[in-house]
């Protein structure tokens, strides 16, 4: 069982004050979240058809929750490990322009997930995508747009506190861009969970760029499906890779804490590179992946942001089970308990 208790842990709020929390922090945060990047709510689907390479799959080892469909004689169906993929195809079926795009409550199941303090079977999230142009394509812009969402993250952190004073305002006024190569550079001899938690509390808020591809060390920094984030395109400082992770340092849990997984997406060269790579090259048969190369699919950039990760952050509590149902392995239900963590 892989469990944080932080010492003396004692919650800010009663499980009915959380649940009213919850509920002005989801709607504040989408509500600003859409109007600084100028997103447009849509209706996202719960589960996709195997087989058309809609489905988000992660690392590539993970094992999607799946069903046989009666109607359809039994072809099978996917819930969804996120819309990665699928948002993609919505822009260009709802005709959004550049500068704009839309953001969707993604639920998903990931039944391999290894469960802790910050990882659920069950995860929500606020998945966005937003189309752009050619000239996009590059690090000044990614950098852009992270710093928009950040600003984000502040204002609801203020506003946390204006609802709940006993709840201190702790994030820096800006967040840190640092490459996971740059990483390597720094803390040699240290792996990438161990070389983010260094930065993470170092600067408070990250960005760590080029997640996916292979360093020089022989390492990847970590996993990302080679489809949708652009991880093999050289920037200017001879790093690559134009996707990565917002991070922040969480003092309840005294490490670095995963809030974003964004980027800006694979444009057909890159795809067909990153397909190579990964050895995954069967894939330019599937629906989604003809639709990109025979130009269907605009170019864009987008992410996900946790919903119950944030709520959990800004609540300052201990465990995500303090925030979204689940289910979880007796032992920790029990330790969890016994020390003042209440699971809902």
């Amino acid at each position: 069982m892989k469990l944080y208790i932080p010492e003396n842990y004692k919650s800010y709020l009663d499980l009915k004050q959380t649940e009213k929390a919850i509920k002005l922090i989801k709607d504040f945060f989408q509500q600003d979240l859409s109007s600084e990047l100028k997103l447009s709510r849509v209706t996202a689907p719960l589960f996709v058809l195997k087989g058309t390479g809609i489905n988000d799959d992660l690392n590539g080892i993970e094992r999607p929750v799946s069903f046989p469909v009666k109607e359809l004689n039994d072809h099978e169906a996917e819930v969804v490990q996120s819309l990665a993929k699928w948002k993609r195809m919505a822009l260009a079926d709802l005709e959004f322009e550049p500068g704009y795009g839309l953001y969707t409550d993604m639920n998903a199941l990931r039944p391999d997930e290894e469960l802790d303090n910050i990882h659920s079977i069950y995860v929500d999230q606020w998945d966005w995508e937003r189309v752009i142009t050619p000239e996009d394509r590059n690090l000044d812009f990614l950098k852009k747009i992270v710093r928009k969402i950040y600003t984000v993250l502040l204002r609801t952190e203020y506003f946390v506190y204006e609802h709940y004073p006993q709840i201190k305002p702790i994030l820096p006024e800006e967040i840190t861009f640092i490459h996971a190569e740059e990483l390597v550079e720094r803390y040699p001899g240290l792996a990438p969970k161990e070389r983010e938690n260094r930065a993470a509390k170092e600067y408070g808020a990250i960005f760590v760029i080029g997640i996916g591809g292979e360093m020089p060390n022989g390492e990847v920094h970590d996993g990302r499906a080679p489809d949708y984030d652009d991880w093999t395109t050289e920037t200017v400082n001879g790093y690559k890779g134009l996707n990565g992770d917002i991070l922040i340092w969480n003092p309840v849990l005294e490490s670095s804490y995963e809030i974003s997984s964004m980027g800006i997406r694979v444009d057909k060269e890159a795809m067909l590179k990153q397909l190579k790579i990964a050895n995954k090259e069967d894939r330019v048969n599937l629906y989604w992946h003809q639709r990109l190369l025979n130009g269907e699919l605009p170019l864009s950039i987008g992410g996900g942001i946790g919903q119950s990760r944030i709520c959990m952050y800004f609540l300052r509590k201990a465990h995500i089970g303090e925030i979204q149902s689940s289910i979880w392995p007796d032992e920790m239900i029990a330790a969890c308990k016994a020390n003042g963590i209440h699971l809902v």
